[in-house]
């Protein structure tokens, strides 16, 4: 489940009862003249430091003593029908619920607060502009979090007159499935707050990285030989789920060695740390990823380069059948995913094999050697890991994969635990000492991220806790990276604070968007901070204001006082 960066005011406000009437509030103390009062002293409140006292216009608001099962509430906010205003009725001329409550003086529903935000003090609101503020905040429509949203949105407008605008009754119907994602990503609660800016400077390093035209489409493999070396895609996804491409992400690519990592994760969670590596080590080897050559222990060095990834190949589903094998693999990573594109190349699968004398050689190195389970059938390993690096993926799709390990193992746009952090965890670490082949310390140095790179063009990026990011083009360097792929990795981290090293707090050169404008984030909000509450949500109608503090006999605390009074008042 997503980590949820609510304030207190709003968590106060989401379990807040919806049919609690101010009516319900325990007056604290004579003292105080008609005070709502949440001090220590009121029977049935919890403990606080401050006590809040509501007035209206110059007058007191009225109050008595609830029953013990009530809890107290002080608060009014934007949308609360004031005693002028007209109460609508429903078709069958009573008061619907919703008027009754706000009749009655009580906090709108976050449903209100988000209508009230997105309508900017009109009445209706056209739906386009909804999905256009949404869009804004990084989520798409076609987020399976907001399935029901969507769905309730499309039957909706069907049922008005025009098609196209809603009020807020019909707006709350649609949101309130999943009010909490769209309060937070409309609050800018999410990792990047500013996510259209951050986009802005994403699509300028995919130009930068464009105009590059140097490498080699790799021609070992023959399939691989047939892709344009103009090709080129960048696809990111938040731990949050905010989603941004940018290029020719939609165009299917095979995995190549970028499955690496994924089944060595899949490993790791089936067998647990200590069983796969008494098969495989964990140093970097120094040499080409395609060597035969072991460790001093006769294993392979690690699982990111051919021989370890053959033995790792065969610690998955030891018992199976390849067809079991491969079925269970591409569920798996079609939930690191969450059920987006994940295909297969049986063109690719084939040139593979037909092209494998390598692969082969170092097969029998290994079975040689010992290095596999026992009762291993090696050739039917090797179809088995030809397979898994002819799997197809978009760029759209690879970078939720990514967004998976950067998000502990959740799958960010479902909410399903996919890897256990133990997988995570090891599978990252060795994406920073050992992903990037004979290149893989420089990029250690200069990007400082966990990174997967395949002949196929693919750089799998990683930043933990924030963002899965994947890299797409065909023309590879002599070691065989893509070669825009690791310029773009290059510039991201030259310009902002992603690098695994870089000190958040004093190095002021590199932006970091998880920060909402670049800056250090607003302190969050205190108990029932009011004023700062309704900044936030750009509340018009009515304004808190502090008011001089009094004392209370009966708490030694500070309490502070305060009154709500109209926008006439002030201006």
């Amino acid at each position: 489940m997503l980590q949820f960066r609510f304030s207190t005011a709003l968590e106060k406000l989401f379990h807040t009862s919806r049919k609690r009437p101010l009516t319900d509030i325990v007056r604290h103390k004579a003292s105080v003249p008609k005070p709502l009062c949440f001090s220590s002293s009121c029977p049935h409140v919890h403990r606080t430091s401050e006590i809040k006292t509501l007035r209206y216009g110059g007058h007191r608001a009225f109050s008595h003593v609830s029953p013990p099962w009530r809890r107290p509430l002080c608060t009014k906010a934007e949308g609360a029908i004031e005693p002028s205003e007209p109460v609508k009725k429903d078709e069958t001329g009573q008061e619907t619920a919703a008027d009754k409550r706000r009749k009655a003086g009580i906090l709108p529903s976050l449903e209100d607060l988000l209508f009230y935000t997105i309508a900017e003090g009109q009445e209706r609101i056209p739906a386009h502009k909804f999905i256009t503020a949404l869009k804004a905040t990084g989520l798409r429509t076609g987020d399976p979090r907001l399935k029901e949203c969507m769905d309730m949105l499309k039957v909706t407008l069907k049922t008005t007159s025009d098609g196209v605008m809603l009020d807020r009754h019909l707006f709350k119907k649609c949101v309130q499935s999943n009010i909490v994602l769209l309060t937070q990503a409309f609050r800018k609660k999410f990792v990047i707050p500013d996510f259209m800016s951050f986009a802005a400077h994403i699509d300028k390093l995919y130009e930068k990285a464009k105009n590059l035209s140097g490498g080699q489409v790799a021609d070992y493999i023959p399939q691989l030989a047939k892709f344009s070396p103009d090709l080129w895609a960048v696809s990111l996804c938040t731990v949050d789920g905010q989603r941004h491409t940018v290029g020719d992400t939609k165009v299917p690519f095979c995995l190549q060695s970028c499955v690496k990592p994924l089944k060595y994760a899949i490993a790791v969670h089936d067998h647990g740390t200590e069983y796969v590596h008494r098969f495989i080590g964990k140093e970097p080897s120094g040499l080409r990823f395609n060597k035969l050559f072991l460790n001093d222990e006769d294993k392979p060095h690690n699982p990111m380069v051919n021989a370890g990834a053959i033995v790792c190949t065969s610690l998955i589903k030891q018992k199976a059948s390849n067809a079991e094998k491969f079925d269970y693999v591409m569920n798996f990573l079609k939930n690191m995913a969450g059920n987006e594109y994940v295909g297969f190349s049986n063109a690719t699968f084939q040139s593979e094999r037909e092209s494998g004398d390598r692969n082969f050689a170092i097969g029998y190195y290994l079975k040689e050697k010992k290095c596999f389970p026992e009762g291993t059938d090696m050739t039917s390993i090797l179809d088995f890991y030809f397979q898994l690096c002819s799997i197809e993926v978009t760029c759209e799709s690879a970078s939720v994969m990514a967004a998976t390990l950067a998000n502990g193992g959740f799958c960010p746009i479902t909410g399903e635990r996919v890897l256990s952090p133990e997988a995570v965890r090891n599978t990252l670490s060795l994406m920073h000492s050992c992903g990037m082949y004979d290149f893989s310390g420089q990029f250690a140095f200069h990007v400082g991220l966990p990174a997967k790179s395949g002949v196929a063009g693919g750089i799998l990026l990683v930043v933990p806790n924030v963002m899965g990011i994947m890299c797409w083009s065909p023309p590879l360097d002599k070691l065989g990276n893509s070669v825009r792929g690791i310029q773009f990795c290059q510039d991201l981290v030259s310009l902002f604070n992603f690098h695994n090293y870089d000190n958040l707090r004093h190095f002021a050169k590199k932006l970091d968007p998880r920060r909402e404008g670049g800056d250090q984030r607003h302190t969050s909000f205190g108990p029932m901070d009011y004023e700062s509450l309704q900044q936030e949500l750009a509340l018009k109608d009515t304004l808190w204001k502090k008011v001089s503090p009094t004392e209370s006999n009966e708490d030694s605390s500070t309490t502070v006082v305060y009154r709500m009074e109209s926008v006439g008042e002030h201006s």
